[in-house]
């Protein structure tokens, strides 16, 4: 089994505030930023190639301005140059899971007509996804570990229900070994916020995103994890390492009341932030997405 990080974009900063959901802690004087960046994963099993995510859409880019709280930094390479730069023609992919539905994540499915793509039906049916090749999962293979509900994909890879940041986010558990390998999408944006148990300010369902938490908590506390970031370098280094995360003793929290960060109903158009995912509805698109701060020209049309 061999895992490898797609690398599309680094040397960007996300605001800890962002991350970590709260404003500055008290007594602070500066807002602290993070590093940021932006990778998907690749999983080699020996049978079969199997992609986790398919970035950013090449045609798309990322306004940077004074309050931007998230930025990827400069891009290295579009997802499919970085796929060959980590080793794999597009052409041998036989199945790609899907952590969720926003941009930055199934950005170039486009690019493989041919393999089959593994999506919660709640994020296939909000992305309007159509194929032969799509196959909506409704993760039918029972518990895994801590976690409710699986589907089996690959002889020690397991795509995992894990709902939050968006109501049909999933994640992926690679087994090799004493050693799990947690591809996680957007349950933390950085490992600081897994660190302090902090949920980011992006999510659809809160209650669902503290549960999602609390399990990822829990299952690292019993089992070897290598935690595998998407908007962090501390995702690749943790791989390139084979760090095993280890949490500090703190009070776990306890699933809160239900809100939702979804938009009101309402008539008009729905856009989309590219960036957080955070949907506006509206004859045109807000002058700044109030969560990331990205100017309009980063919403598209839903």
């Amino acid at each position: 089994m061999k895992i490898s990080a797609v690398k599309l974009f680094d040397g960007g900063f996300m605001m800890k505030s962002f991350a970590c959901g709260g404003g500055l802690p008290e007594g602070a004087i500066k807002e602290e930023k993070l590093r940021s960046s932006l990778q998907n994963y690749v999983i080699d099993t020996g049978k079969e190639i199997i992609l986790v995510d398919t970035g950013f859409p090449a045609e798309e880019t990322i306004p940077v301005t004074k309050d931007s709280v998230i930025t990827f930094g400069d891009k290295i390479k579009d997802y499919v140059d970085a796929l060959k730069a980590a080793g794999y023609e597009p052409d041998k992919v036989s199945k790609i899971l899907i952590t969720h539905k926003h941009p930055d994540h199934t950005g170039e499915l486009r690019h493989f007509p041919n393999a089959k793509i593994y999506i919660s039906r709640i994020e296939a049916d909000d992305m309007k996804l159509t194929g032969d090749n799509v196959v909506r999962t409704d993760f039918t293979d029972g518990a895994y570990k801590n976690f409710d509900a699986c589907q089996k994909i690959a002889d020690g890879v397991y795509y995992i229900f894990a709902p939050g940041h968006t109501k049909g986010n999933s994640i992926v558990i690679v087994e090799d070994g004493d050693l799990s390998y947690m591809i996680h999408g957007d349950v933390t944006y950085t490992d600081e916020a897994l660190l302090e148990n902090k949920l980011s300010v992006v999510f659809e369902d809160f209650a669902a995103a503290r549960d999602t938490l609390n399990r990822v908590r829990a299952f690292i506390k019993e089992n070897k994890t290598v935690y595998l970031s998407t908007h962090t370098p501390l995702g690749y280094e943790n791989l390139a390492a084979q760090k095993i995360m280890e949490l500090p003793e703190i009070e776990e929290a306890p699933v809160a009341e239900e809100k939702s960060d979804e938009p009101k109903a309402a008539g008009g158009t729905v856009w989309v932030c590219s960036v957080c995912g955070y949907e506006h509805v509206g004859d045109e698109p807000p002058e700044f997405c109030p969560r990331c701060r990205q100017p309009k020209t980063a919403f598209h049309k839903k």
